[in-house]
């Protein structure tokens, strides 16, 4: 297969600057992931010492509560804060102060919508109206990263314990474009696939140790006319394993069929697991489900929005490989206006769906009705 001439690279000293703020960023990810304290820096180098809520411990929790100093107060997003009756007086998150006697297991119950159920009586909460450090909004955006539960505890001042990481909260903040432009293609093989023999696999990998991202190249798709482009989202329970939950082990399979047949395309298999919550995040949102919510009633229950998904990654990928106009396969506008902010151009729309089943029926509707997909 031919190699399209690589246009918009980034320099060497843009690209660097970017890995040097997203491998801080990766450790305060682990930090956070292990249940260790993240320091988070604001522009004014004022301190926010944060724990994630889902694997906060009881031990490190006493660390907080050090004589003298301001109680800690438990963060959430706007989202999961309407979700509990929560007044939103702050924009990107909501503090609320905690009254004695708490625990990590009451945190988590606050902060995990599954046990709502198990669990309903809770507050009433009283949330701060004051303005809120940037720091702050920055440590529930670190713990989606993590693919925890975007809910946090933190308290001012140094962390308690030596060693702890320190991030700004500006690259926090940048993460999304510090990620993209951090992108490199790293390798690439043929590699046979049913029903498209001619194929390679081209890898990608970010500055911030994530999963890498892939892109299958079907046929020789020329780069000086738009190339036909799926953009596929990795879905463990039905891409591997054949959940009848959702559509996408169908729409990827099928994509790949009909990008063959018609001569040849790429498909952007993209590492953003649960429209990009992470596959834990996914599980607790089928649990939702399960409880009679719908897939964005789920998402917003967890405290995330409708698409956590960085399209930007999809756009370097293209760029890297050459391509900067597509024909899109989509069922869904935002990502056709999404790939379009990103710099690609798209011509054409070009319609990608399977029958559905009795398992997914209410997932497709909720789609179309609530997300605008055109099924």
């Amino acid at each position: 297969m031919s190699t399209p001439h690589r246009r918009g690279a980034f320099d060497g000293s843009a690209a660097n600057a970017a890995d040097t703020a997203l491998a801080g960023i990766a450790g305060a990810v682990d930090a956070m992931r292990a249940g260790r304290f993240v320091q988070i820096v604001g522009a004014d180098g004022a301190s926010t010492t944060a724990l994630a809520v889902e694997t906060a411990t009881e031990a490190a929790i006493g660390l907080l509560r050090s004589p003298g100093a301001a109680p800690p107060l438990l963060l959430l997003t706007h989202a999961r804060a309407r979700t509990l009756k929560i007044r939103c007086y702050t924009p990107d998150a909501v503090a609320i102060p905690l009254a004695e006697p708490f625990s990590a297991e009451s945190l988590r119950a606050i902060a995990d919508p599954t046990r709502d159920l198990a669990e309903p009586l809770k507050g009433p909460f009283e949330s701060l109206r004051a303005d809120l450090p940037e720091a702050h909004s920055a440590s529930l955006k670190l713990a989606g990263l993590a693919g925890l539960l975007p809910a946090t505890l933190v308290g001012t001042g140094d962390p308690p314990v030596e060693g702890t990481p320190s991030v700004p909260a500006a690259a926090i903040r940048d993460y999304d474009s510090l990620v993209v432009r951090s992108l490199r293609l790293v390798t690439r093989a043929h590699v046979p696939l049913a029903g498209a023999e001619r194929s390679e696999i081209v890898a990608f990998r970010a500055g911030d140790g994530e999963p890498e991202q892939l892109a299958i190249l079907i046929g020789d798709p020329p780069a000086d006319r738009p190339v036909l482009t799926r953009l596929h989202s990795e879905c463990f329970t039905g891409d591997l394993l054949g959940s009848l939950k959702c559509d996408c082990g169908s729409q990827l399979r099928g994509a790949i069929g009909i990008i063959a047949q018609a001569g040849g395309g790429v498909l952007l298999y993209l590492a953003q697991e649960g429209r990009g919550i992470g596959l834990i995040n996914k599980l607790r949102a089928y649990r939702l489900q399960d409880q009679g919510f719908d897939t964005l009633e789920a998402n917003a229950r967890l405290g995330f929005g409708e698409d956590e998904r960085l399209y930007g990654i999809a756009a370097r990928m293209l760029d890297l490989l050459g391509y900067h106009s597509v024909r899109l396969m989509t069922n869904n506008p935002h990502k056709i206006e999404a790939l379009r902010a990103a710099g690609i151009e798209v011509t054409e729309r070009v319609p990608h769906a399977f029958p559905a089943n009795p398992h997914n029926l209410a997932y497709l509707r909720t789609k179309a009705e609530k997300s605008g997909h055109l099924l």
